[in-house]
């Protein structure tokens, strides 16, 4: 593994833009290699001599020099300033640790190890501590730095300075004061009123929750220490690596001179910094054993060794591996290996002629809806032979679902079917459709959708959307119970701004730590798992820019809701399904009957940087503006316009939002949208929506509103439970609009948001939207998935059902209270 990578792995998330930006020191490097060194290596050729050729050599480098060095004064100046901030703030913390142990009663002694024994036990911890691949082994005669996870290229006087070699025996702690007074204490217990019993079995009760508190403190405190210690050897280790690279590059020596007289001389890597950090260290760990209870310094060790393991590997398992083994699994989906009988493959259909077979059926279908006539008009009639056959393409997955988005427009004018908009009804010709569906297809929603998809980029690019969820989860505590319902809040809440597909990849990586820890046969595991799933589907309902359907909702709506309207009807019915939900896992998983108590989160307090305040601003702004758009309506006009706020603020600053970042959109889901909205377009302007709408009116004649969104809401949970949340909407919501609209007491928003909150509660099988997908794919260690197609079965449905009883009911008062 390259050390770039091997750094991206090993950082602490919480400090990664503190660490030596190796990456980019490596790309100036190579641009001083093409534009000092190669240059003036070539102009050197062509003098020829011995003298030209020194000259020429010793020109380039003087150069390179120049222009190299400032670039690692700059990455040392920033180490170093972060270095003593974090020392500054952990030793502080550790002192008030060390002040409050000794308010401790009754605890016993405990042997202190002298610096020698402590850190030569600590640098044993080799399997807790990070590693850095392809680090070269130590020379002999000097001690491995393998197991401090460091290149063997630092001197021994910053990677051992946590193994001295002088013993100090003032590091043995005395007896504590009053340990023999606590037993005498205990024999004149008996003598005691019962007045005094009462007294000092309080005591005790507060005596016992001041030690679990400081044994949490002095833990959590020590892994700071530890990924401090880390931090300064990774980044010796880079500018070791780094220099190394410009000897090569440039023919010099910069490396040993730079090393010894500049980097050494930094705070961060001196010698006195580092036995100040292994002094803190040693006395949290002694704070811990004694906090603890333990009969020796290596039982404390001990659990601190099992708390790193757990702590770093949480901490390195980032959001964006869980994003590429996710999508290596979808990849692998249908790769079958040939089953071989007798020696010979038995033959198979491939996936392209699977793919063909459907598309040839999809395609034999629209020739008989073409061909039997069932509605008057001939654009109706072709109109209806379209929605039937992309339909069914959308529904099978003959094509790719943007693929097949792309078709709408391309059909749409090629078979005629859009009308004129006056009385007259005239078929469009093929240059006036074309220019009528392409105008219909760019619509404000769109740049809602787009806008959406900036602030999600870059809540999730700098850590912010990571952060929050971690501060709710550690305040969570060790109940399943309750780990289980925050776990399903944050899913809610993430997917309100992130997606509900970013969302459920997020909260699988903040709980790894948990799942590793469960005991064998523990039911909490799929339990919170397929609790994160759910409740990221329900978070597809909280906010417009959630889930595609929300948008496709708003686009059909006239008057489109505000952000506050949504959010009235949204956040209840979220809240109430969550709520459900949970109460329905616990009574199928039981989890407090197997895992009666967990491994809790740990949150690190970090000051927010520049960059994640701008951030936090330009959301909070473009929320606000969005909520109160219909107040702002003479200013901006549109929500759309609005939502280029974000895009413009976001990527004006390449340092917050780059052109990579823009390309990583989800330009399929933009596509869908669009093929969607150029379907609906269609269908109205040729006159089957109102056909379609006359056949259903006549069904639902005479009912109130109430049945008739029970209605639709059943129809859309059932559709979208096979297919595609976002197919299933842009299929039905148009139907609902008009048949709304055409009631006694019109309600259309009503039932459009209705279905729409709805189709985010389609959520009773493995393929009902990605986070479903998301969670049947994710394994243990072991390779053994944590979810089967019965868990969806037993959950997943009553779910749907629950979330459905959520919408007829509280979404329902809602919209009405709103006059939806």
């Amino acid at each position: 593994m390259k050390f770039s990578s091997a750094l991206q792995f090993n950082a602490v998330p919480d400090w990664a833009q503190y660490y030596i930006d190796y990456s980019g020191l490596k790309k100036k490097l190579y641009v001083i290699e093409r534009d000092i060194v190669s240059n003036n290596g070539q102009s050197g050729t062509s003098t020829g001599g011995a003298v030209g050729e020194s000259h020429t050599l010793l020109e380039p480098q003087n150069q390179a020099y120049a222009a190299f060095v400032p670039l690692l004064d700059a990455e040392l100046a920033k180490i170093d300033r972060f270095y003593e901030r974090k020392e500054a703030e952990l030793f502080a913390q550790a002192d008030i640790v060390e002040r409050d142990i000794d308010k401790l009663q009754g605890i016993p002694t405990l042997q202190r190890r002298s610096s020698a024994t402590f850190f030569q036990k600590l640098s044993d911890m080799g399997d807790s501590a990070p590693r850095i691949q392809g680090a070269s082994s130590a020379q002999p005669g000097q001690q491995s730095n393998q197991s401090l996870g460091v290149d063997s290229t630092i001197p021994q006087d910053v990677t051992n300075a946590y193994i001295p070699h002088e013993h100090d025996e003032s590091t043995y702690a005395p007896s504590l004061a009053g340990a023999e007074e606590g037993n005498r204490g205990s024999e004149h217990m008996s003598r005691t009123s019962a007045s005094d019993r009462v007294r000092r079995t309080a005591s005790f009760s507060e005596n016992e929750v001041l030690r679990r508190e400081l044994r949490t403190r002095a833990r959590d405190l020590f892994i700071l220490l530890h990924d401090l210690r880390s931090y300064a050897q990774l980044n010796y280790t880079g500018f070791s690596k780094i220099t190394k690279k410009f000897d090569k590059v440039t023919s010099s020596a910069l490396r040993s001179t730079y090393m010894a007289e500049t980097v050494h001389a930094a705070s961060a890597f001196g010698e006195a910094a580092q036995r100040r950090l292994r002094e803190h260290m040693e006395a949290m760990a002694y704070a811990f054993g004694l906090a603890s209870q333990c009969t020796s310094i290596d039982d404390a060790l001990g659990e601190l060794k099992q708390c790193l393991r757990e702590e770093v590997v949480w901490e390195r398992n980032t959001v964006w591996r869980d994003m590429i083994a996710s999508e290596r699994m979808v990849n692998a989906v249908g790769v079958q290996s040939p089953d071989l009988a007798g020696g010979r493959a038995k033959p198979r259909m491939t996936n392209t002629q699977r793919q063909m077979l459907r598309l040839a059926a999809c395609t034999i279908v629209f020739g008989v809806a073409w061909a039997v006539p069932l509605f008057a008009g001939v654009e109706q009639q072709r109109c209806w032979a379209m929605l039937v056959y992309v339909s069914l393409l959308w529904a099978t997955e003959a094509l790719p679902l943007h693929v097949t988005a792309l078709l709408v427009p391309l059909l749409t004018v090629m078979l005629g079917v859009m009308r004129s908009p006056a009385k007259s009804h005239q078929s469009l010709g093929a240059g006036d459709a074309s220019k009528a569906v392409f105008s219909a297809m760019f619509s404000s929603v769109i740049m809602l959708l787009l806008g959406g998809f900036a602030l999600a980029a870059a809540l999730s690019k700098h850590d912010i959307a990571r952060i929050i969820a971690s501060w709710v989860l550690s305040r969570a505590g060790s109940s399943p119970r309750t780990v289980l319902l925050a776990n399903m809040l944050v899913a809610t809440f993430a997917s309100m701004w992130i997606s509900n597909v970013a969302a459920p990849v997020l909260c699988f990586s903040l709980i790894r730590p948990i799942l590793r820890t469960l005991p064998p046969g523990s039911t909490f595991a799929p339990c919170l798992v397929i609790g994160i799933a759910l409740a990221s589907n329900v978070g597809g309902m909280a906010s417009p820019i959630s889930s595609p359907q929300n948008i496709i909702a708003i686009n059909t709506m006239h008057p489109a809701p505000s952000w506050f309207q949504w959010f009235a009807v949204s956040i209840p019915v979220c809240v109430a399904c969550d709520v459900g939900i949970w109460l329905l896992l616990l009574f199928v998983y039981q989890p407090n009957k197997t895992t009666p108590a967990i491994h809790q989160t740990r949150f690190t307090s970090e000051r927010l940087s520049r960059r994640q305040i701008y951030v936090c601003i330009v959301t909070v702004v473009t929320i606000l503006l969005w909520c109160f758009e219909s107040q702002l309506a003479f200013v901006f006009g549109d929500m759309g316009i609005v939502a280029v706020i974000p895009l413009v603020l976001l990527f004006g600053f390449p340092t917050v939002l780059g052109k990579e970042d823009f390309n990583n959109f989800l330009w399929t889901v933009v596509m869908l949208a669009m093929g969607g909205i150029a379907l609906g377009r269609a269908v109205e302007s040729s006159g089957l929506l109102h056909e379609l709408a006359g056949h259903i009116e006549g069904v639902v004649d005479g009912m109130p509103v109430f049945s008739v969104l029970c209605v639709f809401c059943a129809l859309i949970l059932v559709v979208c439970t096979f297919i595609s949340h976002t197919v299933g909407s842009l299929i039905i919501l148009p139907i609902v609009s008009e048949v709304g609209a055409r009631l006694p007491e019109p309600h259309s928003r009503l039932l459009v948001m209705g279905a729409a909150l709805m189709a985010s509660g389609a959520m009773g099988l493995p393929v009902s939207g990605f986070p479903n997908m998301n969670a049947i794919m994710l394994e243990d260690t072991l390779g053994n998935p944590y979810l089967s197609t019965m868990d969806f079965f037993k959950a997943g449905v009553p779910a749907s059902f629950v979330a459905y009883a959520v919408v007829i009911s509280i979404g329902f008062a809602v919209m009405s209270l709103l006059g939806f």
